[in-house]
């Protein structure tokens, strides 16, 4: 399979290119395309904006993810992890960020807020049966398993 290209287009001067920053890094770091800071209170949900658009080739996906230093550190998470990008979304990156700690947290202007993981999409078709195949599982659900 060819390396797929993700195209970026600048919607602002303080956008910062998406970059792996060592050589065998899942994901790339998403900065926040603030000109000033930003507070998000304890227990409170903003959206960050990264001042960039993208193309996302078809069968693909970009997941947003949290940064693990801020979520240790601070508390600081998404809300919907990971967050998914469709290939045909052509709109500004944005970042909800969630502050699950007890101090406000202070985004600062390019600072790092999170990271983008670009994964294959399998797609399937749906068949609608009257039946399941049994399995030793079955309908146990959360906790089911003893873990």
């Amino acid at each position: 399979m060819a390396q797929p290209i993700l195209k970026f287009k600048r919607l602002s001067e303080l956008a910062v290119i998406p970059v792996y920053q060592t050589e065998h890094a899942a994901g790339m770091d998403l900065h926040a395309a603030t000109a000033t800071t930003v507070e998000i209170p304890a227990g409170e949900i903003t959206l960050v904006p990264c001042g960039f658009a993208m193309s996302i080739p078809p069968g693909w996906e970009a997941q947003v993810r949290p940064r693990s230093g801020l979520a240790v550190k601070h508390g600081i998470s998404l809300p919907n992890t990971p967050g998914t990008i469709d290939a045909d979304y052509r709109g500004e990156v944005c970042v909800p960020l969630i502050n699950l700690g007890h101090d406000a947290f202070t985004v600062e202007p390019g600072m790092r807020i999170a990271q983008m993981v670009i994964s294959p999409v399998a797609r399937v078709v749906i068949e609608e049966v009257d039946d399941l195949d049994d399995t030793t599982r079955g309908a146990g659900g959360f906790g089911s398993t003893g873990r």
